[in-house]
């Protein structure tokens, strides 16, 4: 668990509050599988930037596997998981976070998507067994990058933006700079106080990404804005991916929006392709 500083204890009145819109039920839902899911996207990203995906072809076996492994190794003593740090960019971090009186507890794992990284990273993240780690980590990643390369595709073409690869083959190149992360949001319990509450684990932002692919354990904690301004909460799925417009992504094309998020603690969520 991540311990806020005493300088952060000092600065807990300035928490910030927010009033999310709970009872919003209109995240869209895209299924891969229908032939109407390109013209889907492109709708969900000009009106919300933001859409849940399903039937997406991501074994839950491969889901389910690293989500264990990522739960083991942030149970780990923090004098154990400061052996996979710092992140050089890679490896492991945590940090306060909210620059602006947001308050919350954040740790995580940074990977490359590159099979070779992963693998000369495990040893210090699971040297016990970096295999197990490490295999975990690759199968996940090769199959949500199979899944992101058609959706790039299917979002280009919708926008009829040339050619169709033009967004998957960065993706594809050798030397992407996508990247993996494992977030984990730690309870907070110095500001049990102040429960009833709603307090903002991750501060507001946008991603400055072509997109992130988010997927959530069963634990409450994202939240989108709206055109309006309105926060609203996105149930979680853990048998669903969560794309993210990022701003990298609104430049291709003036019709898209890209969303601010947030996040809560605690909450663990993966992005495993963030170009």
């Amino acid at each position: 668990m991540v311990v806020l500083s005493q300088n952060g204890r000092q600065q807990l009145p300035l928490i910030k509050a927010c009033k999310p819109n709970y009872g919003f039920t209109g995240i869209p839902v895209i299924d891969m599988t229908s032939p109407h899911a390109k013209a889907h996207m492109v709708e969900a990203c000009e009106e919300f930037g933001f859409f849940k995906l399903v039937n997406h072809g991501v074994p839950m076996e491969f889901m389910s596997r690293l989500e264990d492994e990522g739960i083991k190794f942030f149970s780990l003593p923090q004098s154990e998981k400061d052996l996979a740090g710092p992140p050089q960019p890679f490896g492991y971090g945590n940090r306060r976070i909210g620059p602006n009186g947001d308050v919350g507890w954040i740790e995580y794992l940074l990977l490359s998507t590159n099979p070779d990284s992963i693998s000369q990273i495990c040893s210090s993240i699971s040297p016990e067994n970096p295999e197990i780690f490490g295999s975990a980590v690759v199968d996940y990643v090769s199959s949500v990058k199979n899944m992101t390369y058609e959706v790039l595709e299917m979002i280009a073409e919708g926008l009829n933006i040339e050619p169709r690869n033009v967004l998957s083959r960065l993706l594809k190149d050798e030397e992407s700079d996508s990247c993996f992360r494992v977030n984990h949001y730690p309870p907070c319990p110095e500001l049990e106080a102040l429960r009833g509450r709603v307090l903002v684990g991750f501060g507001e932002h946008t991603d400055p990404q072509i997109i992130s692919v988010l997927r959530s354990n069963n634990t409450n904690g994202l939240e989108i804005c709206l055109k309006d301004g309105t926060w609203v909460s996105v149930p979680p799925d853990q048998d669903s991916f969560f794309i993210n417009v990022g701003d990298s992504l609104q430049n291709f094309s003036p019709r898209i929006q890209t969303n601010g998020f947030l996040c809560f603690s605690p909450y663990l969520v993966s992005s495993p392709v963030s170009w």
